[in-house]
């Protein structure tokens, strides 16, 4: 999706005689929260764009201004860049806006431009930043420049956010955080996913056999792919891991002493990501999500989903229909759960997946604008 790939219905287009201005974090190879942003855009198109920088594997539309963080080697480094980013959003323009709309998963939502009493603010948050308010949840929160500062940082995040008049979250999930750490309320409007492309594969993907479990993301600590390796075991069944990142060594290892074969997929296309998925008998989760596209995107192929009852994959599997979720770390619990999901009919997991369409997330974005105005 570019940020000129689709021209909104007259119904959705709010705001149209205001000035706005869209704010993103940074704008790395598109995922899911850039995703998010690009279909924001498509909302308000004629808004302004921000961001902190673009990477430089970022490939996106001009007419995106970045900050000036950009011209500092601080873009390389998130986590000595991240106590300088509420500065960096007090200092973004001195143009004034009617609304400012972010679109947040560390300090996004404090921008502050204009007067709060002139300029209505406005931010759909991806989750509270994890790194500052959920370290347990993701090991990058555990970097020794962040802990020193963190009760800082929290502190400074709720105190910089006061003047934001309405929170949206992307699941339920996120909504809870927002109201647990800066108590604060939320409307719910779960992202975009792009359903019609993976349901949409030629007959010749679709008609192949399922024959191996998937693992699809970043090959993260939080994300569990360890686990995925051993409940493939446990299940005798092969593994499919698709993605990249820093655990990928410790997964090789793991892999080459595994009792099943596992494959692995480095980084693949968006069209082979696809074939993946409708060639897999499920697609294994077992990590807490803020929201998770990757499940809503296996289960427009029909693939079921195997995951923990946790986090967003509450709001987008049905158990017993779309999939089974488990409150278990155990492998061998894993095991009947995948063959009765290998039972499930493709037609109910892709049913399930059209609730989280693009159009479903402007229509909603849209109404989110239009309360607010």
């Amino acid at each position: 999706m570019s940020l000129t790939s689709s021209t909104p219905d007259a119904g959705l287009r709010p705001l149209a005689d205001r000035s706005v201005a869209l704010i993103h974090e940074w704008f790395g190879a598109t995922g899911g929260s850039e995703q998010v942003f690009l279909s924001m855009a498509d909302v308000v198109p004629h808004a302004d764009r921000y961001v902190l920088w673009k990477d430089d594997d970022a490939t996106v539309d001009k007419g995106i201004h970045e900050s000036w963080m950009a011209k500092t080697p601080l873009r390389r480094s998130k986590a000595l860049a991240l106590p300088l980013m509420p500065l960096t959003w007090r200092t973004l323009t001195r143009k004034k806006y009617d609304f400012v709309i972010s679109s947040s998963h560390a300090f996004a939502h404090t921008v502050k431009i204009g007067d709060p009493d002139e300029t209505r603010h406005l931010s759909y948050v991806h989750s509270p930043a994890r790194y500052v308010w959920s370290p347990e949840l993701d090991q990058r929160g555990a970097n020794a420049v962040l802990a020193p500062m963190r009760a800082v940082l929290q502190a400074g995040d709720k105190r910089l956010s006061r003047h934001v008049h309405s929170y949206a979250a992307n699941s339920m999930e996120v909504q809870a955080r927002i109201r647990r750490f800066w108590g604060r309320d939320a409307r719910v409007i779960n992202p975009p996913v792009e359903v019609e492309y993976f349901g949409a594969a030629p007959q010749e993907v679709r008609n192949q056999e399922r024959r191996y479990l998937l693992g699809v993301g970043r090959w993260i600590p939080y994300k569990n792919f360890d686990l995925m390796i051993e409940i493939a075991a446990a299940a005798r069944l092969p593994l499919v891991i698709a993605g990249g990142g820093p655990e990928e060594e410790n997964l090789r290892r793991l892999a080459a002493r595994a009792d099943v074969p596992v494959e692995f997929e480095f980084r693949p296309t968006t069209e082979r990501l696809r074939e993946l998925y409708w060639g897999a008998v499920a697609l294994l989760y077992p990590a807490l999500e803020d929201f998770g596209m990757i499940p809503v995107e296996a289960q427009a192929c029909g693939t079921p989903v195997v995951g923990w009852a946790r986090g967003g994959l509450l709001e987008t599997v049905v158990t017993g229909q779309t999939g089974f979720l488990l409150n278990e770390t155990d492998p061998a619990a894993y095991v009947d759960p995948i063959r009765q999901a290998a039972l499930l009919p493709p037609s109910g997991p892709i049913a399930n997946a059209q609730r989280f369409t693009p159009q479903a997330f402007q229509a909603n974005i849209a109404t989110w604008l239009t309360d607010e105005a």
